[in-house]
């Protein structure tokens, strides 16, 4: 009697170590692995946006616009490399983008190329100033970088990032367009416009048990 009294609760507690090992067994597969790749590999989990299609895009549209006429005009017009500024680029799709970086993006390749003079934007350019203003009370007079001559902008680098999402059982397409435009600031000429457009196709697997 005693032994049958015992065996519901041998059972469960047999269940329930079981159990435990189970879950055991499923934490440790599910363990957290890093692994270091080349920053150069396109690696394309979500399908969202990512560095990969910041760096293509940034490369591919400033190497088109350096090719236009636009330059050359400018070149034979003025005898000096046009200065340039990037401006706003504007995130309007329905994604969370960094459009930090892909300005950075941008700006290394204005600056690399060696065909136009790249200046800082405006808020690199106000902790410049400040450190002017710094140096002309703090720094030796002979090392004091004055004010009134920085170098005026002749072109500005603007933009929009867009996106067309469409989405049906499991199957996401999603349609990049980033649209540039380089407008001169004396006349407000829109000097170049440059488009670029990507498509990502992202398949969720249901998996069954």
């Amino acid at each position: 009697m005693l032994g049958n009294y015992h065996t519901p609760h041998l059972r469960a507690a047999l269940a329930l170590g079981c159990l435990i090992v189970f879950l055991g067994s499923m934490v440790s597969c599910s363990a957290t692995r890093v692994s270091r790749v080349d920053t150069g590999t396109v690696i394309d989990l979500s399908g969202r946006w990512n560095d990969t299609d910041s760096r293509l895009v940034a490369e591919s549209m400033i190497k088109e616009a350096l090719e236009r006429p636009w330059l050359n005009n400018y070149l034979g017009a003025h005898e000096k490399q046009p200065v340039v500024v990037v401006g706003r680029i504007a995130n309007r799709s329905h994604e969370h983008i960094n459009v930090d970086t892909f300005i950075k993006d941008l700006e290394r390749e204005l600056t690399n190329a060696q065909k136009v003079t790249f200046i800082a934007g405006r808020g690199k350019r106000e902790e410049i100033r400040a450190e002017r203003a710094e140096q002309a009370v703090h720094a030796l007079e002979s090392t004091q970088k004055g004010p009134g001559k920085e170098i005026g902008a002749d072109f500005m680098l603007q933009g929009t990032i867009n996106t067309i999402l469409d989405e049906a059982d499991g199957t996401k397409a999603v349609f990049y367009q980033v649209d540039l435009e380089l407008i001169n600031i004396e006349n407000n000429v829109k000097s170049w416009f440059g488009q670029k457009k990507l498509k990502k196709v992202v398949e969720r697997k249901r998996v069954i048990f």
